[in-house]
């Protein structure tokens, strides 16, 4: 099959590699020309495990190529993927869908045949009927299909995710859509990948409804982890003993510092502004972004108790910026409103992060960044584990007791144990767990 990917970020990128590793033609297009002239020398514009040499693979086999030219890419296609964009608009929330009608109008224009319009992008219900309005408007004659196609890729495993899916879901009423969307992901019924074939509207809310519910889950556990430390509970505990109920599941039960990144804060936001648009207002969803948003800032509050109220002229050590681990990704990251609350109590602040550092300093420009978790612990008041990469889970706490003004750790994961840091002689401080 010949694929058209409309937009090369994280989504179009991933997506259109792997659909390329499975043997179909896919070219990547975007309006960036600096990104497609740097995906052409090998250069990703993300951070994403083995994404790099997947590219180079296919890119080097010839089924994957990068392109400027929507019209080129468009004339032939069997499928053409809109993967562009869809941020929460300023002022409102609702999703900004600007970049999908954009995309929608210059794949009008570019049509030569019977094409399936795919939404790949994270969009409200209704969208699909938009974009199928805008493309008959522009061309009468021409002879489409507009499918919902949504997304379920974690940031940091989106590979294995794409290739090995819990379910594809596809929204269409159109007999020819369906059999194009069927042959484009045949290669995955081997893993017995379900297809799960909906209409258009039921596909657009899937996504936000899977996506909110996974929000709800994390601030469930969160505000749980609040009263296990009243009451001297382990959250930890509470999780596993309730994610072994089979109808609960533990996935999403690890207390932290909230959710953030590039989809759970403005998806929860988008479906609350479609449910009051509709007059079937979502209350849970409401609260859960609520409560997300209360808790990232109350973070710094729980430093500064570890430190006794003393922040003012106090050096605190940030380990983990980004979301979370294995990505550059640092939209809604909790790390974001805890150095700046950190910065209004009067603290320095000193950061590290395998890779996010150079995403990091336009959004927080008055960190000292360090070369690594020692250099930033060196001489602070206190160390705060913000997002649980694999190389903090095995620090030397004698080297960290050496180097350290105060021996105070505020590990907002909870990565390590009570019992092991008293050992060493630090105060600890975890989430929902008690004597800690």
């Amino acid at each position: 099959m010949r694929i058209a990917m409309i937009g090369s970020g994280y989504v179009g990128l991933v997506s259109g590699a792997c659909f390329a590793d499975f043997g179909h033609h896919v070219v990547c297009v975007d309006t960036d020309r600096d990104k497609i002239a740097s995906l052409r020398r090998g250069e990703m514009p993300i951070y994403e495990p083995g994404l790099g040499e997947l590219v180079a693979r296919n890119a080097g086999q010839g089924r994957l190529s990068f392109s400027t030219d929507l019209t080129s890419a468009i004339g032939g296609a069997d499928a053409a993927f809109v993967a562009v964009g869809t941020p929460s608009r300023r002022g409102d929330g609702h999703a900004d869908l600007t970049y999908v009608y954009a995309a929608a109008r210059e794949i009008a224009a570019a049509l030569t045949g019977f094409t399936v319009i795919v939404t790949k992008s994270t969009v409200p219900v209704g969208t699909g009927d938009e974009v199928e309005r805008i493309v008959r408007e522009a061309r009468p004659d021409a002879d489409f299909a507009v499918v919902s196609n949504p997304e379920f890729l974690r940031e940091g495993a989106a590979i294995r995710d794409f290739k090995h899916p819990d379910r594809i879901v596809v929204g269409t009423d159109d007999p020819r859509a369906r059999a194009v969307m069927e042959e484009i992901y045949r290669p995955l019924y081997l893993n017995a990948a379900p297809i799960m074939v909906t209409g258009r509207r039921t596909a657009e809310l899937i996504k936000y409804a899977a996506n909110a519910f996974l929000a709800t889950k994390i601030t469930f556990i969160n505000e749980i982890a609040d009263l296990a430390e009243k009451v001297g509970a382990d959250v930890q505990d509470v999780a596993r003993g309730i994610g072994l109920d089979n109808r609960i599941g533990a996935k999403f039960l690890h207390a932290g510092p909230g959710y953030g990144g590039s989809c759970f804060p403005k998806d929860t936001l988008a479906l609350i502004k479609t449910g009051q648009d509709f007059e079937a207002p979502l209350r849970i969803v409401e609260t859960v972004a609520a409560v997300n948003d209360q808790r990232k800032r109350a973070m710094a509050r729980k430093v500064a108790a570890a430190l006794g109220g003393q922040m003012r002229g106090a050096t605190v050590a940030v380990l983990g910026l980004t979301f979370k681990p294995n990505t550059d990704d640092m939209r809604d990251a909790p790390s974001i409103p805890l150095i700046t609350a950190l910065h209004d109590m009067g603290a320095r602040v000193r950061a590290y992060d395998p890779v996010g550092m150079e995403q990091a300093k336009p959004l927080l420009p008055n960190v000292t960044y360090c070369a690594d978790a020692y250099a930033c612990a060196e001489k602070a008041d206190a160390l705060v584990l913000v997002t649980e990469w694999e190389q903090f889970r095995a620090l030397d706490f004698r080297q960290l007791g050496e180097i350290m003004a105060r021996k105070v750790v505020v590990d907002l994961r909870n990565i390590y144990r009570a019992d092991e840091m008293a050992r060493h002689g630090f105060q600890y401080v975890s989430v929902g767990r008690s004597g800690s």
